[in-house]
Order: structure tokens, then sequence, then C-alpha cells
């Protein structure tokens, strides 16, 4: 009895968050996230999540030329998240590639996105491009980036998610189709035959 209760002491001590800002840094490295929104997730996965968290319906539209990718949009409203946050994606096979959460918040929800994310993820350094500012993380072929700027009077951040794998795996099916379109055809003829 008195072994089982010191085994779960010590897995419970082993679980604390450790102090270190390396050891923070290795947690979740891989499923990037912001709010349980993930680049990598199925679209009835992200659907679901959209409804718990107090959001309206994800609405996808499919695209006209690669029929397997398709555009969803959707809105959040969470007071924790902010006002309202829009919610854009691409799916590839029903799993997103690319997820773009975004809205006008004020300086105290901008710090609350910047905090969070920076004791999840690690300490990185601002980058400045013109009036845009942003923090990113990349980890195993993924990639989380808070961007915010001025408009006005007004701060409006996003973050953006992309996984890389999705969309990887997406532009090597292109290639072989297009390839097997062109072998397809036979040789390629010559536009002109006069000189």
């Amino acid at each position: 009895m008195l072994t089982a209760v010191r085994a779960a002491v010590l897995a419970g001590l082993l679980l604390l968050p450790s102090g270190n800002p390396a050891a923070q840094a290795l947690r979740d490295t891989q499923a990037l996230q912001f709010f349980g929104f993930r680049a990598g997730a199925r679209l009835d996965e992200l659907s679901q999540h959209l409804r718990g968290s107090g959001g309206g319906p994800l609405r996808c539209r499919r695209a006209r030329i690669d029929t397997r990718v398709m555009e969803c949009r959707g809105v959040l409203r969470n007071p924790v998240v902010g006002p309202t946050v829009d919610l854009w994606l691409s799916a590839i096979d029903s799993v997103a590639g690319v997820m773009t959460l975004s809205g006008r918040v004020d300086s105290l929800q901008l710090e609350d996105w910047r905090r969070m994310l920076q004791d999840r993820y690690g300490q990185v350094g601002v980058r400045v491009q013109g009036s845009q500012s942003m923090l990113q993380w990349v980890r195993r072929g993924r990639m989380i980036r808070l961007t915010w700027k001025l408009e006005g009077h007004e701060k409006i951040a996003s973050v953006s998610l992309v996984d890389g794998h999705v969309l990887d795996s997406w532009g090597r099916a292109r290639s072989r189709q297009a390839n097997a379109g062109h072998r397809s055809s036979g040789p390629v003829q010559p536009s002109s035959r006069t000189r």
C-alpha cells in the first residue's frame, strides 16, 4: 500500500510544470494549438470544438479546381478568447492544413494571447515588418504564429497555424496527378511546324 502511495506521489511530482524554460519549451512540441484549435485536426473535430467553445457552425465550401480542398469559416464567441474571433481554415481531404483565428483585441487580450503562447511554447523574439509584429514557433513540420498590428485606434491580432505534413502530402499528390496526366496525353508536339 505504501509503495503505491509513493508511486502516485512521484508520478504527480514528475507531471508538475518545471521552472526550467528549456523544459517548458519541450512541452507540446508536436500539436501546436491555440484555444484547442490545431492544424492537422479533422473538420468534424474542429466543428465540434467550435460549437463547444461558444461558436456557430463551421461553414465549408469545396474548391472547384481541386475537390479535395475545402475552405471553411466560422465565428467564435467566447469571452476568454475575445469578443468575436473569426476562424478561417483550408482543409485537404477534411484535414486542416492552414488555419487562422483573428479579431479585434484590446491590450489585455493581446497580452493574454502572447503570454499563453510563450508559456506553452517558449520565449521567442518579436519580429517587426512594417506596422506588423509577430511571434512564431516551429515544431516538427508545424508552425504557429501570433501577428498583431494597429489599425486606426484598434489592435487586430491573428494566430495562424500551419501543418506542413498535410500541405506536403497534398503537394506530392498533386505532383503525381500532374505527372500522370502528362504521360497519358502522349508526346508533346511542337506548337509550330513552320520555319
